[in-house]
């Protein structure tokens, strides 16, 4: 059994709210996210799961504006819903970062507390 982790979901709709979920990172979990291929970005402590069909998806300001205030550059927007997981120190798969959360819920003026 996998165990769950607590992700930050940045969703592509604005009506829809920046929220914490576990997720158990299988095949289902990855079909959720992206409606097609799934694209990953790194941080220095964390990732993030995109949808890396862009052509199909819609721009998520919250995401591009969150991971570039997290101090990673990008070459251009982000598409789809995002997944933000931690990595530790082995580069595994853990909750997402604290300080990641903190930064969203002072960018989007939302308690998050996981």
């Amino acid at each position: 059994m996998l165990t769950p982790f607590n992700a930050l979901v940045v969703p592509t709709r604005l009506t829809q709210p920046v929220h914490i979920k576990p997720i158990h990172l299988d095949e289902t979990a990855f079909q959720k996210i992206a409606s097609g291929g799934i694209g990953l970005l790194a941080g220095t402590d964390w990732h993030v799961y995109l949808d890396s069909h862009t052509d199909r998806t819609f721009m998520n300001p919250r995401a591009e504006v969150l991971i570039r205030e997290a101090g990673t550059d990008l070459d251009g927007t982000i598409q789809g819903t995002a997944l933000f997981l931690g990595l530790d120190r082995r580069d595994k798969e853990c909750d997402a970062p604290r300080h990641l959360i903190r930064l969203a819920e002072q960018l989007f003026d939302l308690p998050l507390a996981a």
